[in-house]
């Protein structure tokens, strides 16, 4: 691509944003998501920075802790999950927490700065039962001042509804990839399937966190209709999660290449362009990210990461470097999602 034609493109995009200043748009192209990537990388984060601004205050990152509250067997058979039940890994299954163990952790993350706290279980889908225990959870966790999120698999539309009543703030589901690769990655349900659960959370009134994952093998076209499909729906995300494959032994994406740096913040950068009022998630790989990496993501508008040193079953980067990170860069954490919230 010639110099000429990147200003070009860098001109046309300037002219789409400036046209929606006061308004979000949920009419995105594919071909538009496509034609930002192919701008230079300075001129994304440039973008999304001036336009994270608008929504959010600056240099302020907010802290989430995710534990796993039922780990392992799994009937799904996500090519990346070493949770399950379809392959051989060194996660094994096992039983539910108990509350008083979620409690602890709960109130550890706070103690040590987290505002978020996030619980994921290993299930297709919960039983009512299950959910009963899930939801007596969020009552504590919300009653030491957190916000809560929990990702439990597929919903049914009174169980969206029970989490509702329980208090729960965000419900987490991602897309993971577009609808065309999702196959590719996924055979034990459809996207139809996801877009449903993310209906009926939404429907119920509480906030959707839903993103995807990037290193899976997909095409940059993926990865556009991902946003794409993101940023389209009749309410933005409010929480979307950007994560990089951690390929992990013993799955179908166990020999997968490192997936691209530059590409990795040009996708963050895009999100938030796209989606400003979302807050940006900077997920899953961060334990293998420098941190000239790291920041050059929170340059590019995420503005939140999960801390501790496991993220779910996979290692993350612990508090000290994070810490230093931090300090480092100035940055100050965030207890409060929006400007004005």
């Amino acid at each position: 691509m010639t110099e000429s034609t990147n200003y070009a493109t860098y001109e046309n995009v300037e002219n789409t944003l400036s046209a929606n200043r006061d308004d979000l748009r949920y009419d995105w192209s594919v071909d538009e998501v496509t034609d930002l990537f192919k701008l230079p990388l300075m001129d994304l984060v440039l973008q999304a920075q001036l336009v994270h601004r608008r929504y959010f205050e600056s240099n302020k990152v907010q802290l989430s802790k995710l534990i796993s509250v039922k780990t392992g067997g799994c009937p799904e058979d996500c090519f990346y999950c070493p949770q399950s039940g379809h392959y051989h890994t060194d996660v094994a299954a096992e039983k539910i927490l108990a509350l008083n163990e979620v409690m602890k952790q709960a109130k550890q993350a706070r103690d040590e700065g987290a505002s978020r706290f996030c619980m994921g279980a290993a299930w297709r889908n919960p039983s009512d039962k299950d959910l009963e225990e899930v939801c007596a959870m969020v009552e504590g966790v919300r009653d030491l001042g957190l916000e809560t999120c929990a990702t439990l698999g597929m919903l049914t539309e009174p169980q969206a509804k029970r989490l509702k009543q329980s208090g729960l703030d965000y419900y987490n589901h991602n897309l993971d990839t577009s609808e065309e690769y999702y196959s590719e990655i996924i055979t034990t349900r459809t996207y139809e399937s996801r877009l449903e659960t993310v209906n009926y959370v939404r429907g119920a009134g509480i906030n959707v966190c839903c993103g995807g994952i990037l290193g899976m093998g997909e095409k940059r076209a993926d990865r556009a209709e991902l946003l794409a499909n993101l940023a389209n729906m009749d309410e933005h995300p409010e929480s979307v999660p950007i994560n990089m494959l951690i390929p992990v032994a013993g799955t179908p994406l166990e020999d997968q290449p490192r997936f691209d740096s530059i590409e990795f913040v040009s996708t963050i950068a895009i999100a938030k362009m796209m989606m400003p009022a979302s807050v940006i998630r900077l997920s899953a790989g961060r334990e293998k990210m420098s941190d000239e990496l790291q920041a050059l993501c929170f340059l590019a508008g995420a503005s939140s990461i999960f801390v501790g040193e496991k993220l779910l079953t996979a290692p993350n980067s612990g508090p000290t470097r994070d810490n230093d990170l931090f300090a480092r860069l100035g940055i100050n954490r965030d207890e409060r999602a929006v400007m004005g919230s």
